[in-house]
């Protein structure tokens, strides 16, 4: 039973509302709630995750019974120069989208940020390429580089006969680079929006401050929006290391790896291990190195957040 209590002032107070115990039926109904998407995990992604690892034991084709060899996978990857090609092209693709398309969307976002007309435009000009099915900027992007009818022929036409003369998706010295710049091309405009609603959500006040202290515009870009966009940019750094080593869809598309191999990444490589050579056992433990690099920059975070106190 509850009684009112009377405070010093003579008034009454209400009585507290009994405490809400949160027993088992709680708990068994939040479980029943998350139990569908628990239930979707494990039949999508953790049992396939869970094979694979256990496939890449074993010599396997993909069809027959699985044979136990241990590590032998393992051991073959780490002499395998294809294995060694791709992934190096892995970190040199990391590389390249960790610099110049970040350096791209933040200035980008930075000069869009100070246009007052026309804003709703750029953006929808920015952002335009990302929206496009990769299938159609690869068809696109291989008839402009394509040596008989692409750019290369119409400015050689005009007087510029080197040009025409050049297969960048043929020629094993300019392949990756120009797979690169494609995904580039339409990536940027991506991280553009990002950063400009990452600086946008950036205290006024901030910048009026730093202009009292005399800051001019790149001291204010570094030690205010940078400072201010912090999370954002982390978390793109972090996701483009992880979305760097899967990159799949333009490679194969434009070149399956090739021309002799000099575009090959680890996903392309798995890919074909796969399904044209049969080595599914190979195949998986190549998946499980990707998986173990995107654990590592996972963790590897983790301990920079927690060591250098990121709010992020």
């Amino acid at each position: 039973m509850s009684v009112a209590v009377t405070g010093t002032g003579g008034a009454v107070r209400p009585p507290r509302p009994p405490a809400r115990r949160r027993g088992p039926n709680r708990r068994l109904t939040g479980l029943l709630f998350l139990a569908p998407l628990l239930i979707v995990n494990v039949l999508v992604i953790a049992g396939p995750a869970m094979m694979s690892v256990a496939y890449s034991f074993t010599d396997w084709d993909g069809i027959n019974t699985p044979d136990f060899v241990g590590t032998a996978n393992y051991e073959a990857l780490a002499g395998d120069p294809a294995f060694h090609r791709a992934l190096g092209h892995n970190l040199v693709w990391t590389l390249f989208f960790l610099t110049v398309p970040m350096g791209m969307g933040l200035l980008g976002a930075y000069l869009l940020s100070r246009v007052r007309r026309g804003r709703t435009l750029f953006r929808i000009a920015f952002f335009i390429p990302y929206v496009v099915a990769t299938v159609v900027s690869a068809a696109v992007w291989r008839q402009i580089l394509s040596p008989d009818a692409g750019i290369g022929p119409a400015l050689a036409s005009f007087g510029v006969p080197w040009v025409g003369d050049v297969n960048a998706l043929g020629d094993p010295d300019l392949a990756l680079g120009a797979i690169a710049m494609i995904n580039n091309w339409q990536w940027w405009g991506f991280l553009v929006m990002l950063f400009l609603t990452a600086m946008q959500s950036v205290n006024p006040s901030l910048y009026e401050a730093a202009r009292l202290d005399g800051a001019g515009r790149f001291r204010e870009f570094w030690h205010v929006t940078l400072p201010g966009i912090r999370p954002t940019l982390v978390f793109l750094f972090l996701m483009t290391i992880i979305w760097s080593f899967l990159v799949f869809d333009f490679v194969y598309i434009l070149t399956q790896g090739g021309p002799a191999g000099s575009t090959d990444m680890l996903s392309t490589l798995l890919y074909r291990t796969a399904f044209s050579e049969s080595r599914a056992g190979v195949a998986s433990a190549v998946g499980v190195v990707m998986a173990v690099i995107s654990a590592v920059t996972i963790a590897g975070y983790l301990v920079l957040r927690r060591r250098l106190r990121w709010e992020v």
